[in-house]
């Protein structure tokens, strides 16, 4: 295959790549606790012809060397992990995380994920859950017969109870947060799953050691700015067009050299 050919094929094969992030991206613009997707490029191993610095004569080096580049490839697509527009919405399970952290989500079997989506409900149970019915891994049991809850910025959760003078000290909502939380591992559903990648949750009471405060009644919505994605649609389309012609312009030359000779 003439190298130009692949080179293009490499070129247009990334850009679809980022198309699919970018689309991803504008589909959960109003996913409540969504981090837009970031893709990461790198160049291929370059095809060295001539090694620059080699020697030219017995007294002069070379200057430059011929070096000639085998395309891209995506290595890896990037959370990123800054924060989201905060939205009132009055209820008294929808919790927003005011800087860094994850709230923990338990699941059937025991194991521990992390969200950003702080849009809890009360199960027949009265536990406090999340949209799939995993609860929270802290054990908030609201009673039934609760008029009111309050959630406090450091995560004390507490009930106005009937016939009780005196609110009821229900539990506290931990975080946790990662050095770095790039790492961690989408599982859909607005969780992540801790990895080698990301470290080991550190968990924290809200509002200490860095971590974000809680704010009751409100939620965060997706960080994706439409505008921006919309602009860098625009340039990945172009991008792509632009190698898709490379291919065109390289078989007009194999055309050319077959019916030439």
């Amino acid at each position: 295959m003439h190298n130009s050919l692949w080179v293009s094929k490499t070129g247009m094969a990334a850009q679809d790549t980022k198309m699919t992030a970018i689309s991803n991206n504008l589909a959960n613009v109003n996913t409540n606790g969504f981090k837009k997707d970031r893709v990461v490029f790198e160049d291929l191993f370059y095809n060295i012809q001539r090694q620059p610095g080699a020697p030219a004569d017995e007294l002069n080096l070379l200057p430059s060397g011929v070096q000639l580049g085998s395309g891209v490839k995506v290595v890896g697509t990037q959370k990123v992990f800054t924060p989201g527009t905060i939205k009132n919405t009055n209820q008294e399970l929808d919790i927003a995380i005011m800087g860094q952290g994850f709230f923990q989500i338990e699941n059937t079997d025991g194991e521990i994920f992390y969200t950003r989506n702080g849009q809890f409900q009360r199960n027949a149970d009265g536990a406090v859950v999340n949209s799939q019915g995993l609860p929270l891994a802290d054990g908030i049991d609201i009673p039934a017969d609760a008029t009111s809850v309050n959630i406090s910025v450091d995560g004390i959760v507490t009930a106005t109870i009937a016939g009780q003078a005196a609110p009821e000290e229900l539990g506290q909502i931990q975080l946790s947060y990662f050095i770095n939380p790039a790492g961690l591992e989408a599982l859909g559903g607005n969780l992540y799953r801790e990895t080698d990648a990301s470290g080991e949750p550190i968990e924290v009471v809200p509002g200490e050691e860095g971590s974000g405060s809680l704010k009751q009644g409100t939620l965060e919505g997706s960080n994706v700015q439409i505008v921006e994605e919309l602009v860098d649609m625009i340039a990945t389309q172009r991008a792509y067009e632009m190698s898709a012609k490379v291919v065109s312009a390289a078989d007009g030359m194999l055309k050319f050299v077959t019916q030439s000779i």
